[in-house]
């Protein structure tokens, strides 16, 4: 089979095995991807022994790395021309260094309290490069398998479909697996052995079982300047990289403190696992029926639509007494639900800002674009990493020990009314984007013009 992309677009319709073996990717980074949300925090306070200060300022370096790999991984990808595509290769030769830098990230060498600092920042900070070079490629893909909306829109579920998965192995097996291994800093370093070697034959599947089917309508690279141009005239790229970041600061601050809140809020921490396979199979049947939904409501109102609801079930759930075990599993599990609708929208319009750009300025530039939602993603995970890290700082947080009631109150601020104040701006810059799908349905008929004359 010929692997180059084809020069007259996505016109070949997409299988169910497409579909599948593109979303088994997203499994596969979010062992990693929820990994470091999920327990990095504890990790780092709970077992390392590192005050919550000091975690949060390993998050926001880390970052500011990012701020240069992220753009550069961007412009490289674009640049890339190989006999497989521009952005497959990168899921085999990046996914072993990840692997590795996931498994260093969780672990304890060294006892001092310099040196178990300094390694955690050089970890966590190379570990952020190697998820970029696989990150970045991968999310690309969808822009080239397929041009057409509701394919897109497919993609994107199926993607969130398996990051569930991802996320289900990693939010009911961390812990049980830790416990496996041994606990401590040994537990969770071969956990990340087992994920990374998971993680290593699902990126192969990805590769295996994806095209990259969708030219540009001129075949030269784009330059730097083409790039930065892309950017700066691209307001729905903005208005929905917005949208990204609010809603991954929500995510992050909320995911860092759920293990906080079972720990210390309610003192049962062993229905952890439990209340993540729950709130996930709530996630599972929002991203199932979010296709349809969208069919029906259109792009944007199916994410204000969704957020709206998360929204309520967040204030809810604030309000819910902590001996109501059950209301905070519904509460929980209808707030998944009804978040799955702006998730699977924000990777589904994504790819609709690229073909904005080319119509418009004649540059396609997917690596780009990509690289600007992958950094203000990981931002996203910086600041709200560093945020819970402060709040448990200036609330008085302890390690292992019983909390003060500020604490307390904190922690169930984070998982609830926090998130809840920054989804509204989400909401406001979805409010303004205008590329909706008949828009987007004569801009693709436009450029496939463009691509048929070009033969």
């Amino acid at each position: 089979m010929n692997n180059a992309p084809s020069a007259t677009g996505g016109t070949k319709k997409l299988g169910v095995g497409n579909y599948v073996g593109y979303g088994v990717g997203d499994l596969a980074v979010n062992l990693f991807f929820q990994s470091a949300i999920l327990y990095l925090l504890i990790f780092y306070t709970d077992v390392v022994g590192i005050s919550p200060a000091v975690a949060a300022s390993i998050f926001l370096v880390a970052r500011v790395v990012d701020a240069v790999t992220d753009p550069l991984m961007g412009v490289i990808a674009d640049k890339t021309r190989t006999r497989w595509g521009k952005f497959r290769p990168y899921l085999i030769y990046g996914s072993v260094p990840l692997s590795l830098m996931a498994i260093a990230t969780f672990s304890a060498p060294f006892s001092d309290d310099t040196s178990k600092i300094l390694f955690a920042y050089a970890t966590y900070i190379i570990f952020g490069i190697a998820y970029t070079v696989v990150s970045i490629p991968y999310s690309g893909l969808t822009a080239v398998i397929t041009d057409d909306a509701q394919e897109r829109t497919m993609l994107s579920a199926y993607r969130m479909a398996f990051a569930l998965g991802g996320g289900l192995v990693v939010g009911v097996g961390t812990l049980p697996l830790v416990e496996a291994f041994g606990g401590g800093a040994q537990g969770y370093q071969l956990t990340l052995s087992l994920y990374g070697v998971l993680a290593v034959l699902l990126l192969l599947v990805t590769f295996v079982s994806t095209r990259e089917r969708v030219a540009a309508t001129t075949p030269q690279t784009p330059r730097l300047v083409d790039c930065l141009s892309v950017l700066a005239h691209n307001p729905p790229l903005w208005l929905i990289t917005t949208a990204f970041f609010m809603g991954m600061l929500a995510f992050i601050i909320r995911s860092t403190a759920i293990i906080y809140y079972f720990q210390y809020n309610l003192g049962q921490k062993e229905l952890f696992p439990i209340f993540m396979l729950s709130i996930l199979l709530g996630q599972l049947a929002g991203i199932v029926v979010t296709p349809m939904v969208a069919k029906k409501l259109g792009k944007k109102n199916t994410y204000i639509w969704g957020a709206l609801g998360g929204m309520v079930t967040g204030i809810v759930l604030f309000m819910t007494p902590y001996d109501a075990i059950t209301a905070i599993f519904v509460v929980s599990i209808l707030g998944s639900f009804f978040f799955a609708f702006p998730t699977v929208m924000g990777w589904s319009m994504l790819p609709d800002t690229i073909e904005y750009a080319e119509w418009k300025k004649g540059i396609r530039a997917d690596g780009a674009i990509y690289a600007v939602s992958s950094f203000f993603q990981k931002m996203a995970m910086a600041v709200g990493g560093a945020l819970a890290a402060m709040i448990l700082s200036v609330t008085g947080y302890v390690a292992n020990q019983p909390q003060n009631a500020d604490a307390l109150h904190g922690i169930l601020l984070m998982i609830s009314l926090v998130p809840v104040a920054i989804m509204v701006i989400g909401i406001i810059a979805i409010w303004f984007y205008q590329l909706d799908d008949d828009t987007h349905a004569t801009i693709r008929g436009e450029l496939d013009e463009r691509r048929a004359s070009a033969i």
